[in-house]
């Protein structure tokens, strides 16, 4: 194996010598499957990188990408890469305001986004907006075929370079060095307005390799990924960690329970990480029991808080040989912390685990998380007083989060700082309690918040989901958190509900909870 890469494009170089004919790319969601070796899709980055360069985009350029996962995504990020560009990914449930405005602030000169894809033509909407003026649109063909009369370059048209042009921007990718910027992913949002994070060329790929080598991917795996590639999840501890590892990559645009078996059984997937609610959905999916799903040797969970009963059901009922959790955030390219591959299931279950290869951690006076090290943000975008309260002068990032850390290293998240709240001069972190309530029978989710009270301050409000045909009641509730919690601590009212408001990346809005 050659040396670890420090940009994607030499990361990029690297796969396709090491691993030419095996597949890169798997996507089954097109009438015609598309398959790719790495070969294969190394041209295809090269043809993409091509067609910047002829729109006159210039090293250190933005190039934003709004569309579903797809073979198209990765194609559009890599080259972006391999032109020297910056890639600006867009949450696909923005609204076309969420996203001219992402776009007007990030500077990007080229857009790239699909048509019609879940009853909703993108196209078309950023073809009438703002994002249209002065900047290319290429648009990807999902349901239908793109239109160059309606201003927009077609995918295939905008691919269609010569070789010699394509083989030109060798010059161009190894011009990229570890401290380019690689990415600006914009915050989730849950607290305020997203704020644009800046990541070089090698705090990406540090993360990614660490992920990588982390879950022992090789190019025997095979990497279903229903984590929007938008998200750091999809992206970094998906596509990177397939291109430094040789994985195939195997895309669903559209996640449901059904289609996830579908293709796992189908492409004997062996690497499954998501959200705890991918999972929840699939475990009380009575369909489950008619594919296949041996093929899985690793799931990876994280992004919020993991109930415990999610992980030792992953254990018992799927049999999956590896399950880890992780933690990290858009401002470390998403990497923190993780359990180890033979961590022992207590570990697994109770805690993210230590710090990645090449990061550390510590807990302030007020036990927030302070993480440090290779995959840390350069800083915000255009927001120099944000960098300076986020990252102090020691490089300390302040995540915001409170958690404990064991004698062994391994952390434990307790909650958001914003989170907690006050009962009778009693701390209380709503974590500690969703845990519990998660353990219900029927509950599938828990929130908890605290809510004004004339005596004690706050008191928790305690909002769940439910299984279909599940009877839980609010007496019940109540009942278990009082034989597993301190009173201070027993949520004062319950409230069901269908769903819960989440961000564009999924987690619950708390804020919208009353």
């Amino acid at each position: 194996m050659l040396p670890t890469p420090l940009t994607t494009p030499a990361a990029l170089h690297r796969a396709e010598q090491s691993w030419p004919d095996l597949p890169a790319i798997v996507d089954e969601q097109w009438a015609e499957p598309v398959r790719l070796t790495w070969s294969e899709f190394a041209d295809q980055v090269r043809r993409f990188a091509a067609g910047l360069i002829d729109l006159g985009v210039q090293h250190g350029e933005r190039v934003a990408v709004w569309a579903p996962n797809s073979h198209h995504w990765p194609i559009a990020a890599l080259g972006t890469h391999y032109a020297g560009a910056v890639l600006v990914p867009l949450n696909t449930r923005y609204t076309i305001s969420e996203a001219s405005d992402i776009v007007e602030r990030s500077g990007a000169r080229v857009v790239v986004t699909s048509g019609v894809f879940a009853g909703i033509d993108r196209l078309s909407e950023v073809l009438d907006s703002p994002i249209a003026q002065d900047r290319t649109v290429v648009g990807i063909p999902l349901e239908q075929a793109v239109d160059p009369a309606t201003g927009a370059v077609p995918w295939n048209d905008f691919m269609n370079v010569s070789e010699a042009a394509a083989e030109a921007t060798r010059e161009r990718a190894n011009a990229v060095t570890g401290d380019d910027l690689s990415d600006i992913l914009f915050t989730s949002g849950t607290t305020g307005a997203p704020k644009g994070v800046l990541a070089e060329h090698q705090q990406t790929v540090a993360g990614s390799h660490a992920w990588g080598a982390n879950g022992r991917l090789t190019a025997t795996d095979r990497y279903l990924m229903v984590n929007p590639y938008f998200h750091t999840f999809g992206y970094k501890a998906g596509i990177l960690p397939c291109v430094l590892f040789g994985a195939a990559m195997l895309p669903l645009a559209v996640y449901s329970p059904t289609e996830a078996c579908k293709l796992t059984a189908a492409e004997s997937a062996t690497v499954f990480p998501g959200a705890p609610t991918i999972f929840q959905t699939i475990l009380d999916d009575p369909a489950r029991a008619d594919y296949d799903l041996s093929s899985l040797r690793l799931i990876v969970t994280g992004a919020t808080i993991v109930p415990v009963v999610l992980i030792e059901r992953l254990q018992s009922d799927l049999g999956v040989e590896t399950v880890v959790t992780a933690y990290g955030q858009t401002e470390t390219s998403g990497f923190i912390t993780t359990c180890r591959p033979d961590d022992d299931a207590v570990t697994v279950a109770t805690t993210c685990g230590r710090a990645f290869d090449g990061m550390e951690i510590m807990l302030s006076d007020a036990c927030e998380i302070l993480a440090r090290g290779a995959m840390v943000m350069r800083g915000y975008l255009d927001d120099p007083r944000a960098t300076a309260e986020t990252i102090d002068a020691d490089g300390w990032l302040h995540t915001g989060d409170v958690g404990t850390i064991d004698d062994r290293g391994n952390l434990k998240i307790t909650d958001r700082l914003k989170d907690m709240y006050i009962c009778g001069g009693f701390n209380v972190y709503p974590a500690e309690v969703e845990q519990v309530l998660s353990r219900i029978d029927g509950v599938t989710e828990a929130a908890v918040i605290g809510v004004p009270d004339e005596r004690l301050g706050e008191v928790g409000k305690a909002f769940l989901t439910v299984r279909d045909g599940a009877n839980v009641t609010a007496e019940q509730v109540t009942a278990h958190a009082r034989e597993h919690l301190a009173n201070f601590k027993v949520p004062r009212s319950v409230e069901f509900v269908d769903t819960f408001p989440r961000n564009p990346s999924g987690k619950v809005l708390k804020r919208e909870l009353s």
